[in-house]
């Protein structure tokens, strides 16, 4: 178990593809939410597949974009700050021949009129079942498959069609979707279903199984949603924190507690009974997961699988949950953000708890090196086999964490590049073309509470902090492409 595990982004989509290549957003390109990885790029999946393997896909993919349209207000801001972002008329900086469609095969809108054939080797994937969205409101192959069960999920999903919902925040609710046609149940279903004709095969193989929950909306389904009592859920340590040092962003957050942002998806300040009911519905949707995974883990020990199989279990990224008096992401950085978990079980290596510092990056790498399969150029992660193996103690002193962001809030000035760095002591949070920052001391200040940016006692761990970030950056810079010639 690796106890610190970062995200090359905390946000989906760019984290997403950091996990399939083993590249940092600003190299392999999705360097935000709604810009589709490219077709192109080299996978993790894609080099088994050309090196004999079976690859197989079950769940959210999200390396495409969904289709959902920009609010409003997003639109309006970006506009404002950026004009050519969102304008048909002006070209990208790449131009892709590709044939119209080439990435639109996970809009929700399209699987909900009919059922979306994926191209065979989908970024690597032989063969995929696929969800889109989260929550009660997914779609994809999913919907098809609960339609055959005789429900569709369309008619009963939402907040609008729940019999118990709360009425301080619409994104919590009972799933009127019964517990056995939720598509929890189906990422669980057709996942065994895949082990199964693997296990008939006998070929070597990488499956991949991705549950959309936990996720807002926070929407189990029958008894999951009352499996835990608001009234007892433990608030945060940090809930109550003042945020006298964060960023003025962060601040005026605070001052509209209790009011939920346009966006569903934005960062906001829940009150005290907000994030209770939040709390109690998203244990019921890790507890159904938890069942699910449960018996995922059965199949592959029933088939006889479980011997030779490495099983690795991490998420794309984590949410602020009443930590520090804020709820979910974008625009924040701390550790509930950008910390995930990181677990592989190995047969045949002892179990340990792993205090170096990871990050998503080296999922691929080490799936590479476990498989004896050679990496691609420009891979920037770093395999952990040998942390696996006990061999070495650490790999890696700092790791960097991006996120770009075309719009912004109250406070923040858009477009928004953020970059952080994490030491074994410390967390650095800079924001391109602000004069804000964020500095903390994880061995003194775990919670993150006292903001050291300004203090000039510490002002030689933020010159440290800042020149490691530089070198940092610099080595996370692309180099995927083999010279031609010395010029």
């Amino acid at each position: 178990m690796f106890d610190r595990a970062y995200v090359a982004n905390p946000v989906c989509m760019p984290n997403r593809a950091t996990i399939a290549t083993g590249r940092w957003p600003s190299a392999h390109g999705t360097h935000t939410n709604g810009v589709t990885l490219d077709p192109d790029a080299q996978t993790v999946q894609g080099l088994l597949l050309a090196a004999g393997w079976t690859t197989a896909a079950v769940g959210k993919l999200h390396f495409q974009t969904m289709g959902w349209p920009w609010e409003p207000f997003q639109r309006e801001e970006i506009e404002a700050v950026s004009p050519l972002l969102l304008d048909p008329d002006v070209p990208d900086a790449f131009v892709r021949r590709r044939e119209a469609g080439w990435d639109s095969f996970e809009r929700a809108a399209l699987h909900r009129e009919r059922y979306v054939e994926l191209p065979s080797g989908y970024y690597g994937f032989g063969s995929v079942d696929l969800v889109v969205g989260h929550g009660d409101r997914a779609t994809g192959h999913y919907t098809h498959w609960a339609r055959e069960r005789g429900l569709d999920p369309d008619l009963a999903s939402g907040p609008a069609r729940s019999s118990l919902r709360f009425a301080e925040w619409q994104e919590i609710y009972r799933s009127e979707i019964p517990p056995e046609l939720y598509p929890t149940s189906y990422v669980v279903e057709r996942t065994i279903a895949r082990l199964e004709k693997l296990s008939e095969a006998r070929r070597p193989f990488l499956l991949f199984c991705s549950f959309p929950d936990p996720h807002h909306p926070f929407s189990p389904p029958g008894r999951y949603f009352e499996l835990y009592d608001p009234e007892t859920m433990a608030l945060p340590r940090s809930f109550s924190d003042p945020l006298q040092g964060a960023p003025e962003h962060l601040k005026r957050l605070a001052q509209n507690r209790g009011k939920p942002g346009l966006d569903p998806t934005m960062t906001w300040a829940p009150n005290e009974a907000q994030l209770r009911h939040a709390l109690a519905a998203e244990f019921g949707s890790l507890a159904m997961i938890d069942e699910g995974i449960g018996k995922i883990l059965t199949a592959l020990e029933k088939l006889g699988l479980g011997e030779d199989t490495t099983v690795i279990f991490t998420s794309d990224h984590g949410d602020m949950f009443g930590e520090h008096g804020l709820m979910l992401k974008h625009f924040v950085h701390y550790q509930s953000v950008i910390r995930v978990p990181l677990i592989i079980r190995c047969p045949g290596r002892e179990r340990r708890l792993v205090k170096a510092l990871a990050s998503s990056a080296d999922i691929a790498p080490t799936i590479l090196e476990l498989a004896g399969v050679k990496a691609h150029r420009g891979i920037q992660g770093a395999s952990l086999v040998a942390l696996l193996d006990g061999h070495v103690k650490q790999l890696r002193e700092q790791v960097v964490i991006e996120e770009d962001q075309p719009f912004s809030i109250d406070g923040l000035r858009a477009p928004v590049r953020i970059r952080t760095l994490v030491t074994e002591r410390a967390r650095c949070t800079v924001y391109a073309g602000m004069p804000v920052g964020e500095l903390y001391d994880l061995a003194a200040d775990p919670d993150e509470m006292t903001n050291l940016w300004g203090l000039k006692d510490h002002q030689q761990l933020k010159v440290e902090m800042m020149e490691r970030l530089i070198a940092e950056l610099a080595r996370v810079a692309d180099g995927g492409i083999e010279p031609a010639a010395s010029a």
